[in-house]
Order: C-alpha cells, then sequence, then structure tokens
C-alpha cells in the first residue's frame, strides 16, 4: 500500500533578485512498511524534501499524499495535529533537554496527548526498551554516549507509534561503529513494521535500506534498490 505519494514537487527561495530552485519537480512513491534512504550532494534538495515531508515547509508546487491526506491542504492547526500523530522526527543533532532525563526526554511527545502519567511513563519505558535503552532511564544526556542519546531521539521519536519515521543525517555526529549500531537499530524497528524515510550522506547507511533515493539539482537522478545497494557496498 502506498503510504506518502509526492507528484512534481517543486519549492522555491528568493534570496534578493535570484530564485533558487532546491526541488524541480519530485514524483516519488513509498510503501508502508519501506525503509528509504534519500542521498545526494549538498545543495541537491535532499533536506528540503525531508521538511516538506513532514509537514514543516509548504512546496511551491506539487502534491504531497500521505495515508490518503493531501498534507498541505490542511490547515495550520490541522497540520500540525496530523503531523503530531502521523510523523516521528529523528534529528543529527539529538535535540535533548539537558536537565531531563532519558525517560522524561522521551515523554515529552506525549506532554499534549489526554493519558494518565502512569500510561505516560509506561509507553516512555517501552519505547527505551526497543532501542535498548531500559536501564538508563534515569540518566541525564550527559551521563550518555552519543549512541545512546540518539537511541534516546529514535525512542522519543517512536514513544506515539506514528506510522512514519524522518531522520535527518541520524549518523552524522557519530563514529563508525556507533552508526553502524543506529542504523542496525533502524533496520530492526523497520522490520517491526516502521516506515522510515531516512537523509543521510553516507553511502554504506544506504545498505540497511529497502531503497536508495539519489537526488541530483532538485530531481530524482537515480534510484536502487535492496539488491542494486548491496551489490554496490560490496
Amino acid at each position: 500500500m502506498t503510504l506518502i505519494r509526492i507528484e512534481n514537487l517543486k519549492k522555491h527561495y528568493v534570496s534578493g533578485d535570484e530564485t533558487v530552485e532546491a526541488l524541480r519537480g519530485v514524483d516519488l512513491a513509498i510503501e508502508a512498511g519501506e525503509f528509504v534512504t534519500i542521498m545526494g550532494q549538498s545543495g541537491s534538495g535532499k533536506s528540503t524534501l525531508l521538511s516538506v515531508l513532514g509537514g514543516m515547509n509548504h512546496p511551491t508546487a506539487g502534491t504531497v499524499e500521505m495515508a490518503g491526506i493531501q498534507l498541505y491542504e490542511l490547515p495550520g492547526e490541522r497540520l500540525a495535529d496530523f503531523r503530531a500523530v502521523n510523523l516521528g522526527f529523528v534529528f543529527q543533532s539529538f535535540h535533548l533537554i539537558q536537565y531531563l532525563t532519558a525517560l522524561e526526554n522521551v515523554m515529552l511527545p506525549l506532554a499534549i496527548i489526554k493519558m494518565k502519567k502512569a500510561e505516560k511513563l509506561q509507553a516512555a519505558m517501552e519505547a527505551l526498551e526497543r532501542v535498548g535503552l531500559a536501564g538508563k532511564a534515569d540518566r541525564l544526556p550527559n551521563q550518555l554516549s552519543g549512541g545512546e542519546q540518539e537511541r534516546v531521539a529514535i525512542a522519543r521519536a517512536i514513544v506515539k507509534k506514528p506510522p512514519i519515521l524522518l531522520a535527518d543525517e541520524p549518523t552524522g555526529n557519530l563514529d563508525t561503529k556507533t552508526s553502524e549500531e543506529v542504523m542496525e537499530l533502524f533496520r530492526r524497528l523497520n522490520d517491526e513494521g516502521q516506515t522510515v524515510v531516512m537523509v543521510t550522506h553516507n553511502p554504506e547507511n544506504c545498505a540497511y535500506a529497502d531503497r536508495s533515493i539519489h537526488l541530483r539539482d532538485g530531481v530524482v537522478a537515480e534510484e536502487r534498490k535492496a539488491a542494486a545497494i548491496a551489490r554496490s557496498a560490496a
């Protein structure tokens, strides 16, 4: 089942007298349960595409359909509600609150949800268990390694069990071994049914995905399926 469908997506930015065409007509379909990586050189449009997918950057033209909903036809408040329910975000810089414990950081997305505190605690602990950090729930971010902080960020993104997980360079600040561990976690979450769309600069990360999309100058230049990715990485 197609979960995300993008048609003729364009995004232009105006800077003084100059118009920058970040996206110049992207067509893309992503199936439910698929793991897709988006690659491209700096300025290719990959981060712009992810921000548009995340409901945070209105396109200049084209359509973004998610779960049968035309994303940018929703008024502001309903768009925010859709994003809160359906999308989880993982960023390169973690964005953890330094004075909150790992458990409290994971609970943050539940603050606006009508749930009993005990239920929120249970949901956050379950998310930490899924990323292998149940034993460090009471640690502050500065008491965790970079890889562990990224796992907390992933737990926070999945605590509400959104159908779509968007990740922007999640291994960009990690060493090789830790990056592999984080990518194996994303692969496991995907195997459990999570749809993952990830922007990455690291070709090795694509080996964990079902499909890799390469952008060049704001358009899709190439797509590779899992078998082709594996051959390329070999």
